[in-house]
């Protein structure tokens, strides 16, 4: 029974694993739910059935690869000796298809003159029909001649008639033509931006076929236009092999039509001629320039909301009217006409540009008015008229330009100093270290050698600031475009845009920064750690745009980046604002302090707020660690001289009126654990007892008063090797004048009255030593 059971399930798991191998993955899962509601331990032996059927199928993969792996191998080795032939046939075609070209070229030369000439046979023909229709004309015309010489005609009447009517005629027919032409005058004016636009949109095209071909020149190939005479467009690939130019039937039958060919110039033609026939040209000239004149000061009004968004009918206007005044016909309009005309619209648009141009803060709608300003610059050049004045005004543009661009980055960057965390970038893998380092270069061969996870010193705006400037010289390259500037020419723009970038706008940002009150001690300690490693990375900004431009940085005349002084005066104003915090830090612990200055005698140990203030000073030093050695060593120096001036004022303050000797024993052990301080160097690196000297003056002065040591004091004053050398007098008399015995109670001296009355003859007498010093000095 039992083995019969065995069989059974054998079978179920071979259907189960038939199914799993030939149904779809989404019926998989209710066919493996049945294994696992049979009987107990069933999946276990489904288990063993599928490693089985694993193992079998591993082995005829391996069979199937073993039975292949010959024929591969085989098959590779044809493949490479098929590739040498392959190539060689690539060299045959290319060859064969140069000389086709070579071999066609006489061909295509011969067609285009035989189509040449057929245009000009049909012309012909077209010539010959048309005067074949004038022939009775010209019959008739000749035998009036005849009869008017031999003058057999005046005597009738039919002649009177139309010597009568024909001065009335020439009149009729002057003053239609003269309207036929104003009509016209009224219609250019109405399409002279469709011209101007064509004619504008043909200039970039051919600047930007020159762009490109001169761009495919200069990468040693392009791709040259051939025409055929199916009228499929070719070109030839950089191998010299043919390629199609597959464009649409429409676009093909479609003809390119200039800007002549949107205007029918007949009536100008016309009237021209019936005022030439009659006599009149010069009225007809005189009336044709005053008109154009007319409607070229029209074409130049400004537009009023120009410097919000870049309006060009101006432009397009002012070219289709100078294109029909120069094609109009040769010799209506002359060429001291047309340039007394351009350098009066020349005058009138350089003056809107450059006050519509002061208003605009968009750097995107200062690109588009200097790119306007090219295309109409080319088309009006290409049809000869002097542009010189314009490309002149793009300078100025150009400064515009850049004025917007740093105005737009001063946002990015008080954005990115705002939202920054002023911490160092923490770093938990290797990708997360290669994508700072891609946008930042950093490189630091400690804390390379360090495991993960790491920290950056510099905080995340640092990287941030060296994209946005690679950024602005992207956007300041944009300019240069189509403006036929030299390399050095725009490698010397863009080097003096990204200074006037780091030594106004991110030096002010800086500044502005330095200064914010919600800046505190650590963030200017993060602050000087981030300008260093951008002041170490402009040297790569000047590899980033010698890069650009392909201008060595040694050449004479390369301009180079100020980056080091910007960084350089940020960090000093930094710095100047570490030392300036600090002290008023130091201010706020002193305020705290709460001396009680007629104590019998002292607690015996040192003052609350002062322990406090030294415990903030060794933390905050810690952080210093990071900074250079001399800026953190000149930061706890400037600390310890402002806290031991805060105390000396504190003593010498004259609204304190009275100090008993306990106070003053008091206020000793405060400078005791000051000296304390200074000696555990908090800043490494200062020699012997350096640090300690800030608190030389206090130390004397409250030593000469703890020991009462005045004799010595008065003996050796002005010696150079004297005890209390750095005490000045003035200063120990105000201090022993707030001990003197001015009132009866709690003063110091009372029992020096009553033991001894000559202790207070002799400090009345050290009072009038010190004040005879005082005066000395004074005088």
């Amino acid at each position: 029974m039992a083995d019969s059971e065995t069989l059974e399930c054998i079978t179920e798991h071979e259907r189960i694993l038939q199914e799993i191998e030939s149904t779809d993955t989404a019926c998989v899962g209710p066919t493996l739910r049945s294994i696992y509601d049979d009987q107990p331990n069933a999946h276990k032996r489904f288990m063993e059935k599928l490693d089985a059927r694993i193992r079998n199928h591993d082995r005829e993969i391996e069979k199937m690869c073993n039975f292949h792996h010959q024929g591969f191998v085989d098959a590779i080795t044809e493949l490479l000796k098929v590739r040498a032939d392959a190539e060689k046939l690539m060299g045959q075609v290319t060859d064969t298809n140069r000389r086709l070209q070579d071999a066609g070229r006489e061909v295509t030369a011969q067609t285009e003159e035989v189509i040449r000439c057929r245009v000009q046979q049909r012309n012909m023909a077209t010539t010959v029909e048309k005067l074949q229709l004038c022939i009775p004309v010209l019959e008739m015309y000749s035998k009036l001649k005849e009869q008017l010489e031999s003058k057999r005609v005046s005597q009738y009447r039919f002649c009177q008639i139309m010597a009568e009517n024909l001065p009335r005629l020439r009149e009729e027919i002057k003053d239609i033509s003269m309207s036929d032409l104003k009509d016209f005058l009224e219609s250019i004016r109405k399409h002279s931006d469709k011209v101007g636009e064509t004619a504008m949109r043909q200039a970039q095209q051919h600047r930007t076929f020159n762009s490109a071909v001169a761009k495919q020149a200069s990468m040693g190939h392009y791709i040259k236009p051939v025409y055929s005479l199916n009228e499929r467009t070719h070109a030839h690939t950089p191998n010299g092999l043919l390629m199609d130019d597959d464009t649409g039937d429409d676009e093909a039958d479609e003809e390119i039509l200039t800007a002549q060919d949107l205007v029918d110039f007949s009536p100008v033609y016309r009237c021209l001629h019936i005022y030439t026939v009659l006599g009149d040209r010069e009225t007809f000239e005189n009336y044709y320039r005053k008109q154009r004149k007319k409607q070229a000061r029209l074409v130049l009004q400004p537009q009023a909301n120009m410097h919000e968004t870049v309006e060009d009918v101006a432009f397009r206007c002012s070219s289709g009217c100078f294109d029909h005044i120069l094609h109009a016909t040769q010799g209506l309009v002359t060429r001291a006409f047309t340039d007394e005309l351009w350098n009066m619209a020349l005058s009138k648009i350089i003056a809107v540009l450059r006050t519509h141009s002061s208003y605009c803060d968009v750097p995107d709608l200062v690109l588009e008015l200097k790119n306007l300003i090219v295309i109409f610059a080319d088309t009006l050049q290409g049809y000869g008229f002097p542009v010189n004045r314009l490309f002149d005004l793009l300078f100025e543009v150009r400064d515009q330009y850049n004025e917007t661009l740093l105005k737009k980055w001063a946002l990015v960057f008080r954005e990115i100093f705002e939202l920054d965390n002023y911490s160092p970038i923490p770093v938990e893998t290797e990708d997360e270290y290669k994508l700072v380092v891609s946008r930042f270069p950093f490189h630091d061969a400690e804390i390379e050698k360090q495991d993960f996870p790491k920290k950056l010193p510099m905080s995340q705006s640092v990287p941030q600031i060296y994209t946005q400037v690679k950024e602005f010289i992207y956007a300041s390259l944009k300019f240069s475009e189509s403006l036929h500037r030299s390399s050095t020419e725009i490698d010397d723009m863009l080097r003096k845009s990204t200074n006037l970038l780091l030594t106004r706008t991110l030096s002010s940002c800086l500044q502005n920064l330095i200064k914010k009150p919600h800046i505190g001690l650590t963030e200017l300690v993060q602050i000087i750690i981030n300008t260093t490693h951008l002041e170490q990375a402009c040297r790569y900004l000047e590899e980033f745009i010698t890069n650009i431009t392909n201008v060595s940085p040694e050449t004479v005349h390369t301009t180079r980046l100020y980056g080091l002084s910007t960084f350089k005066d940020a960090r000093h104003a930094a710095e100047g604002e570490i030392y300036t915090k600090l002290n008023q830090k130091i201010d706020e612990f002193i305020q705290l302090a709460d001396y009680e200055w007629g104590m019998a005698e002292s607690d015996g140990r040192a003052s609350g707020y002062l322990m406090d203030l030294i415990n903030f000073l060794r933390s905050t030093f810690q952080v210093f660690t990071h900074l250079p050695g001399k800026v953190a060593q000149t930061a706890c120096m400037s600390a310890c001289k402002h806290l031991s001036t805060s105390l000396m004022q504190m003593l010498l303050d004259t609204e304190l009126k009275q100090i008993s000797m306990g106070a003053i024993q008091q206020f000793n052990l405060d400078v005791i654990q000051c000296e304390l301080f200074a000696s555990s160097e908090p800043v490494p690196g200062f020699q012997g007892d350096t640090l300690q000297l800030a608190f030389i003056d206090l130390r004397q002065l409250l030593d000469l008063f703890m020991v009462w040591d005045w004799s010595t004091y008065l003996a050796d004053y002005g010696q150079p090797t004297s005890k209390y050398l750095r005490v000045n007098p003035a200063t120990a008399l105000a201090l022993l004048e707030k001990m003197k015995d001015t009132s009866k109670k709690n003063n110091i001296f009372s029992q020096f009255r009553k033991n001894d009355r000559d202790k207070q003859k002799l400090i009345e007498t050290v009072v009038k030593q010190l004040r005879s010093l005082v005066n000395g000095m004074s005088s």
